[in-house]
């Protein structure tokens, strides 16, 4: 998941001037906005054009262990735009990090989305997952800004999570056994914990500047849970 680092002299958002720590939520949350829309329309283009097809061909069709190696890149590249969203010689360069990382998102969600729309041809279905992802989303971002809690300590947690997550993922590939309901509840739980984690984050622990970079958490965090929310409602169809 996307992190950040601080550096000595920059002035965390819980420190700055009324002015400056709203302006720094404002443009978090614009941003962010403006990523998840970036990721919808990118999603329409591309799984309703022959280049979804090719793409869950080129994905799937290899066997698990091609997955694995979409993941694996998948990895890299969210590791490079996490880098790349908390540069600090160019805005340019953090734009860069998020618009690399909506596009790595948007390609990795074509096969789950394809096979929905057209393969098993769950009416709805996508809709129903995001409607869920936005509404647990809008409650935890409200937790945090309604109790102004600092959830700097489950950061521990939710990367041994995030290690045992991946853990069972990888060997679900490598052995070619599935994943269950129960894996994928308690993926959802780990992205909600993200969310608390990273919106607290923007309260108190990210420096004033670093709106893209915590706008790419955010997204990260959410894409995780719509992905896993739709896994539990194509299971229970």
């Amino acid at each position: 998941m996307a992190d950040y680092t601080l550096r000595r002299e920059a002035v965390l958002a819980s420190e700055a001037p009324l002015e400056a720590r709203r302006d720094f939520i404002k443009k978090t949350y614009a941003h962010l906005a403006a990523a998840i829309f970036a990721f919808i329309g990118l999603e329409y283009l591309l799984v309703t054009s022959p280049l979804g097809m090719k793409i869950t061909q080129l994905t799937l069709g290899n066997g698990r262990f091609g997955w694995l190696a979409v993941l694996a890149a998948f990895l890299l590249v969210g590791w490079l735009a996490d880098r790349w969203s908390r540069s600090t010689t160019s805005p340019g360069i953090q734009y860069l990090g998020l618009g690399a990382y909506v596009v790595a998102e948007a390609v990795i969600f074509v096969p789950i989305l394809f096979i929905c729309t057209y393969v098993t041809r769950f009416e709805g279905l996508i809709g129903t997952a995001g409607i869920i992802t936005a509404i647990a989303f809008a409650g935890l971002t409200a937790v945090v800004f309604l109790t102004k809690a600092d959830f700097s300590w489950m950061r521990t947690l939710l990367w041994a999570g995030s290690l045992v997550a991946f853990g069972v993922l990888i060997a679900s590939l490598v052995f070619g056994f599935q994943v269950g309901i129960i894996y994928c509840a308690a993926v959802v739980l780990l992205a909600a914990g993200y969310i608390l984690y990273y919106t607290s984050n923007i309260l108190h622990r990210y420096p004033i500047g670093f709106h893209v970079a915590a706008a790419l958490a955010l997204f990260s965090a959410i894409a995780l849970m719509f992905w896993y929310v739709l896994r539990i409602l194509m299971s229970r169809r």
